[in-house]
């Protein structure tokens, strides 16, 4: 045993210290919770938000959703890093935000409604610049919008045209001909949204220019509003209507954790790829229609799918593999030839043990041969019975008992050998270097 530590005891530091260098190399685990900003209580982003986190704690990861006023406020949140993920309205991000915020893919469509009352007589967004024109509260996703397209529209447009009301507001105040007109960033089930595509006297108004906005903000797509789709028996449109829409997407800080974020992808994907009014099923999530950068996990998932290992194990085994692979593969390299050199190392150090003696056995015959009296090799007799004590005390493993024995065979013939020299025959041997 005493051998087999010394030879093999090198072996365990390097393997130590190669433990000890890989691990400077390893992602860490990933967290066990995150935050995720969603959007006000009871709309649509807060009920995301609430699918992603049951999703997401089956695979042992705890979300804690925070309420917030919407997208704009979601963007400030991951910059200043009081959010790890969260929903944000396309178009809205600045080319600054790429610096601290990534994309993890395109969601769903959040079209762009703007209701118009028909006495009105607009026909185009350009005719809305001198309309009583609602566009969202201050800081809303909708109002960013609105504000960006009053500017690709061109021209002046006064403050009436820019007025600060959203929502169930803004709806009765078009219902009650307070406004002439009303703009809404909201998915098709939004209760105003159903309830102004049956008000009397109240039309949306279609976006024919939708396709050559989309080129001019990223994450923006031209949406065609199917007849019949809010409302088969109803009729409701009574036509397809061509609609500008924003791409809701993932929005991640840019530390966040590459395994979170993969676990984010395939959430996404089973909570939107089944497909809506508005989509058909697959076309989301996506890589595309976003107006921050992909990470390379997002590529990679979009490009491959789940990783071999997320196919066939749960998330928290399949996090522990990748990490324990690839810390294996160095390990590994490193070892494989000290293991090979360590048996004919530990075959050498025992048998070494055995054929020392073999030295002084060869200088105790020569003494032996060169004596001349009785006196004199009885004294070197003496002395290999000694050695052939000294080397009973030798342990060695069974499978070298026969080196050892051999050894002891030897002493014994020596010692006959002695024994049986007339004192006239005694020689010189030569001396063994």
């Amino acid at each position: 045993m005493k051998d087999f530590l010394k030879v093999y005891w090198p072996l365990a530091v390097v393997a130590l210290l190669g433990l000890i260098v890989a691990l400077r190399f390893v992602e860490p685990p990933p967290p066990k919770s995150i935050v995720f900003a969603s959007g006000s209580p009871g709309g649509a982003y807060a009920a995301y938000a609430e699918r992603y986190a049951n999703l997401m704690a089956e695979q042992g990861v705890e979300v804690e959703i925070m309420s917030t006023a919407g997208s704009i406020e979601n963007l400030r949140l991951l910059s200043v890093d009081d959010a790890d993920v969260a929903l944000i309205q396309g178009g809205l991000a600045r080319p600054e935000d790429g610096n601290e915020i990534e994309s993890l893919g395109g969601l769903f469509y959040e079209p762009h409604w703007v209701f118009v009352r028909d006495a009105f007589g607009a026909e185009d967004y350009s005719d809305l610049r001198h309309a009583r024109f609602a566009i969202g509260a201050d800081g809303s996703g909708t109002r960013a919008l609105s504000l960006f397209l009053q500017t690709e529209y061109g021209g002046d447009w006064p403050d009436s045209a820019q007025m600060p009301m959203s929502g169930q507001d803004a709806a009765a105040a078009l219902i009650e001909s307070s406004i002439d007109a009303a703009a809404f960033s909201a998915g098709i089930s939004a209760p105003y949204v159903q309830e102004l595509m049956r008000a009397e006297g109240i039309s949306l108004l279609a976006f024919p220019r939708a396709p050559a906005l989309s080129r001019h903000k990223p994450a923006l797509a031209p949406l065609t509003l199917l007849r019949g789709v809010v409302d088969v028996g109803a009729d409701i449109p009574s036509e397809d209507v061509l609609m500008i829409a924003s791409v809701a997407q993932l929005g991640v800080r840019k530390d966040l954790h590459p395994a979170i974020e993969d676990l984010l992808l395939e959430v996404a994907n089973k909570v939107h790829a089944g497909g809506s009014a508005l989509a058909p099923p697959g076309e989301f999530p996506t890589g595309e229609r976003t107006d921050l950068p992909l990470p390379d996990e997002a590529e990679r998932y979009y490009r491959d799918g789940p990783s071999v290992l997320r196919r066939y194990f749960s998330f928290a085994v399949a996090n522990f593999l990748e990490r324990a692979w690839v810390l294996a593969i160095p390990l590994l390299t490193l070892l494989f030839p000290l293991v090979r050199a360590a048996p004919p190392i530990y075959r050498w150090r025992v048998r070494r043990k055995i054929y020392v003696w073999y030295e002084d056995l060869r200088q105790l015959e020569a003494e032996g041969r060169a004596a001349t009296g009785k006196e004199a090799r009885e004294a070197v007799r003496t002395k290999l019975r000694n050695l052939q004590e000294e080397i009973g005390k030798l342990e060695v493993p069974l499978s070298y008992t026969d080196d050892l024995y051999r050894l002891r065979s030897h002493v014994a013939f020596v010692n006959q050998l002695l024994g049986n020299l007339d004192p006239q025959q005694a020689v010189e041997l030569p001396t063994i270097g």
